[in-house]
């Protein structure tokens, strides 16, 4: 038995380095043009066939015509990275911001992986900035090269980043008619991108400005110390408190932070950076409890730079902010009865989970067929947040400010569109990058282009707040727009936080 378990486990490595080989292979064949056709034809009809909104920001008209145009460019063979550059755009003018091709990239063998996990990053240890068609660095996390937060980036060897910028930013898919999200994914994605096109690279130059002093400077791919191995190792290990506030790693910090920000408790202070639901029942039942017994006045939930997740935690949040019943969000639409099952239930199942998925499959099809009902000529997804909720016990009764920006996306767009409606919270900040009156996500098909092998995950589900629709294409907009410059950033000022303060502060005066 145990002969052949390792037997096994030889054969799914052995196949595992054949599949990296011959996939890295391919990334280099110039595909011909008739297949590429084929491919924008593929996208396209299994995206029609799917997406429960297609053509909520433009016509059926306009896309038919972006994808018939787009087939006229293809005159030569190119390599699947090449086709997605070209592709992509496309899909990224439905304007729904989880709809989006995987750029097609070098994948790296486990020992690759392990030699890169022992070295430092080159690009992420740094904290950047994007203002138009500029890349600022605004934090040095390690004092690299003494380069000071402010200092833009010019160019990358000797390529500039404006050429980039301008590249990448056709790529992302935004909601509607959104103008604030992009700089913020951008910023975030902008070295993504970069190595999917160029590889991981040992060493970079970069040509920066400061206070009108231009340099060089030649980063480098350097080894970890015994103490950021040992600091790592750590850092793996899972306590209670780490589970809880849902600890990561990579950052050394927690996606949930709670706190008073005054001596008395009355304002208490709720910061979310992605809502991933490990743990977060817990992490609210404590934090309300603790807000109750200190009778606070005010609640402060920030989810700047929170592109969302679970809607199961946002749901168990609200529970917390609503003194009534509520219902969070609206039946979520679907396009068939049968739109549940195309959630490529197999998917990256090596040959013991393929085993275990087979026997449990009767139960996935049972529950997923009769998840869905028609309903006036459409069809609907079961969801539990669809349902009238009770509040939870100790629901917060005091004033509620929300600080949002246009990194708040998906999830954090639910929410706080349907706190805006309920007038249950004063929003401060910036546009969301999610829109306001629903988005398309909820679980995905993964679907794969025939010839050049682009990943295609394609959102299933229409979730919309339970709010009356704004109609307006936009984001969750906040009552009070307070902007945050890159110079309160770098100087670590929250003119955002300030107004909810002084206005606290103002109000308890006058009481």
């Amino acid at each position: 038995m145990q002969k052949n378990y390792f037997f096994l486990l030889f054969l799914l490595l052995i196949t595992a380095c054949g599949s990296i080989r011959k996939h890295n292979e391919r990334q280099k064949i110039c595909i011909p043009p008739d297949k590429l056709k084929k491919d924008v034809d593929f996208a396209y009809s299994k995206i029609k066939e799917m997406h429960p909104q297609l053509f909520r920001y433009i016509s059926k008209q306009d896309l038919d015509h972006k994808f018939d145009s787009i087939k006229n460019t293809i005159e030569s063979p190119i390599t699947p990275l090449q086709f997605y550059f070209k592709l992509q755009p496309v899909i990224s003018d439905i304007r729904e911001g989880h709809l989006s091709l995987r750029i097609p990239s070098k994948r790296i063998s486990k020992r690759e992986i392990k030699a890169l996990e022992d070295k430092k990053g080159m690009f992420s240890r740094f904290d950047y900035y994007i203002q138009d068609d500029r890349l600022f660095i605004i934090r040095n996390k390690d004092s690299i090269e003494n380069i000071k937060p402010g200092t833009e980036i010019l160019s990358i060897d000797h390529t500039p980043v404006s050429y980039y910028i301008e590249r990448y930013r056709k790529l992302i898919s935004t909601d509607g008619f959104n103008t604030t999200f992009k700089p913020y994914f951008l910023k975030d994605l902008f070295f993504n991108y970069y190595v999917a096109e160029k590889g991981f690279q040992n060493q970079a130059v970069i040509e920066t400005v400061y206070n009108g002093e231009k340099k060089n400077h030649k980063l480098i791919r350097e080894s970890k110390s015994e103490d950021d191995l040992k600091k790592e190792k750590e850092n793996k290990k899972r306590t209670d408190e780490k589970k809880i506030n849902d600890y990561v790693a990579l950052s050394d910090s927690y996606n949930r932070n709670f706190r008073f920000l005054d001596k008395d408790s009355s304002t208490a202070y709720i910061q979310v950076k992605s809502f991933s639901g490990v743990y977060s029942k817990k992490f609210y039942e404590n934090a309300f409890e603790k807000i109750k017994n200190a009778r606070s006045k005010y609640l402060i939930i920030d989810v700047r730079n929170n592109y969302g997740g679970s809607l199961e935690e946002i749901h168990k949040l609200y529970s917390f902010l609503s003194p009534e019943p509520y219902i969070l969000i609206k039946p979520s639409e679907v396009n068939s009865a049968t739109t549940p099952l195309k959630t490529n239930y197999f998917r990256k199942s090596n040959a013991l989970q393929y085993t275990f998925k087979t026997l449990a499959y009767p139960a996935f099809f049972f529950t997923q067929t009769f998840s869905t009902y028609k309903k006036d000529g459409k069809y609907y997804y079961k969801i539990k947040a669809d349902k009238l909720s009770k509040p939870d016990k100790n629901a917060f009764n005091g004033k509620i400010f929300v600080l949002i920006n246009g990194a708040s996306f998906s999830a954090s767009s639910i929410l706080t569109s349907k706190l805006k409606n309920d007038k249950r919270a004063v929003l401060v900040g910036e546009e969301t990058g999610g829109a306001n009156d629903g988005t398309v996500a909820g679980f995905y098909s993964y679907q794969t282009l025939p010839n050049s092998r682009i990943d295609l995950p394609i959102g299933l589900v229409f979730v919309q707040p339970d709010i009356t629709p704004t109609n307006t294409k936009k984001g969750v907009v906040p009552d009070i727009p307070v902007h945050e410059t890159m110079d309160d950033i770098i100087h670590k000022k929250d003119p955002q936080l300030e107004w909810i303060l002084n206005e606290i502060k103002k109000e308890k005066t006058a009481n």
